[in-house]
């Protein structure tokens, strides 16, 4: 068995290499399993387009140098913050580049099994091999949690299968092909088949289809962004606070904050795929398949009360996925039963640790705990900032040469205090340079410039202030 390392990473997709990039930044002793990004290449169709806004897709890294708009301008792709959707190919470029730019050392391997010994654990890998590692970060995505609710559950996968089955839609062609939910996943993926040349309907049970509104104007009057501002999960102020407090959403009681992250954000297609789908093929709402069976190779829904059965060659299951910690199989029944739940899935405090000492998770698994914001992209900066920076001062392994650069507060490893203005404070000798002093924050030099960050950057200790010329 190898030396102990300090933390051990299982995931590869945004916020498992937004993690690395943080903790690589930090100097910490780590090493990261995974495929990169394997749901988004092996789980979503061809032609398919992030909901989310371009500004609100960018992976994590402490400089924050690396962003989505970077990756397009370094290769020549179309980029806008706001009303340009963002394809699954270059989302998934934009990963490979990211972690291809900042040398982030992904093993592809995974992670078959972890046991807990005292204070480390012992983890295996699919290919044998065995090592020590002090803390393990558990970030997966979805992948293992695809949900199939009965009926369709029932049915064989030649019949019946889940929306993350599939990467060519195409195959469908000439087939009919009935899929079931209202949201975004449904809608896209019936859109897509339709295109494809499939003869497709979609099955709702909700009685209306509901569509996401345009993008608001970034640039609006200041009464217009105070009454209803915009975040990276959409507008409106419950939608910020959804978006940019994950540590305070963790403060509501346990009740409000599994229905939150069930419900918010819940079920609607995107302004740009609403001309491909009204008019476009029957969305027959309001409507429960309450059985499914086969018959002559075809597939028959009956539909709750008295509605006309459905018959098609094959139905697609647009229905989410359900936090499930069993289906880990890299878990044992030990470590399960360790955990606290909440909603199902493994409750967290504020550093993403779990009531297993030393075991953290990111990412979906955790929107009980830290709000919905953890089902998107969006929610891998506040993660991989908050774990990084625990886990660096946990390891005693600052970077220095990430603080010479500028790169990083000494005092907490985050992003250290912006200052915009004249170079009027004591050390301020050249641009770039990072300064550390005693006592509070500096005040603005004469009146003019002015400090940014927020309070990101609170020091560990109240005697240290850092900040950067900019």
């Amino acid at each position: 068995m190898s030396d102990v390392i300090d933390v051990a990473v299982i995931g590869a997709g945004p916020y498992g290499l937004s993690l690395a990039a943080h903790l690589s930044a930090a100097g910490v002793n780590y090493r990261h399993f995974g495929v990169p990004m394997r749901l988004w290449r092996s789980a979503m169709p061809q032609g398919m387009y992030l909901k989310s806004q371009g500004f609100a897709s960018n992976l994590s890294d402490p400089g924050g140098t690396h962003t989505l708009e970077a990756f397009c301008q370094a290769t020549s792709h179309p980029y806008k913050s706001y009303g340009l959707p963002v394809s699954l190919d270059n989302f998934v470029n934009y990963g490979q580049w990211f972690s291809s730019q900042l040398d982030l050392k992904v093993e592809e391997v995974l992670v078959a099994g972890l046991v807990r010994q005292g204070e480390v654990f012992e983890l295996t890998l699919a290919d044998g091999e065995q090592f020590t590692a002090r803390r393990v970060v558990v970030a997966i995505g979805v992948e293992h949690f695809a949900y199939v609710p009965s009926p369709l559950a029932e049915l064989p996968a030649s019949a019946c299968t889940h929306t993350s089955a599939h990467t060519d839609l195409a195959a469908f062609s000439g087939q009919e092909v009935v899929v079931i939910g209202a949201g975004q996943s449904a809608l896209e993926t019936a859109a897509l088949l339709h295109e494809s040349g499939a003869g497709v309907q979609v099955l709702a049970r909700r009685p209306a289809i509901r569509w996401n509104g345009q993008p608001l104007n970034p640039v609006r009057p200041l009464l217009q962004r105070l009454r209803e501002p915009e975040a990276g999960l959409g507008s409106g102020w419950s939608t910020w606070f959804y978006s940019n407090h994950p540590e305070l959403f963790r403060r509501l009681p346990a009740s409000t904050r599994v229905y939150r992250a069930r419900t918010a954000l819940g079920p609607a297609g995107a302004s740009w795929l609403r001309p491909r789908v009204e008019g476009q093929f029957p969305v027959r709402t309001g409507q429960t398949a309450i059985s499914a069976k086969t018959l002559d190779g075809k597939v028959q829904l009956r539909i709750a009360g008295g509605g006309p059965d459905v018959t098609a060659d094959h139905v697609i299951a647009a229905t989410g996925y359900r936090i499930n910690l069993k289906r880990l199989e890299f878990l044992p029944e030990a470590v399960r039963s360790s955990l606290q739940t909440v909603g199902g899935s493994a409750a967290v405090g504020g550093d993403y640790q779990s009531s297993v000492p030393g075991l953290y998770f990111i990412g979906p698994s955790v929107a009980p705990s830290m709000g919905p914001v953890m089902r998107f992209v969006f929610g891998s900066e506040h993660a991989a900032t908050t774990v990084g920076r625990a886990l660096a001062g946990i390891s005693g392994r600052k970077s220095s040469a990430a603080v010479a650069a500028g790169r990083l507060c000494p005092a907490t490893m985050s992003k250290p205090w912006r200052y915009r203005g004249p170079a009027r404070e004591p050390g301020f000798a050249a641009p770039s340079a990072l300064i550390t002093a005693a006592g509070p924050r500096p005040a603005r030099a004469a009146g003019r410039g002015r400090w940014s960050g927020g309070w990101r950057c609170r020091p560990r200790t109240p005697s240290l202030s850092c900040w950067r010329w900019l």
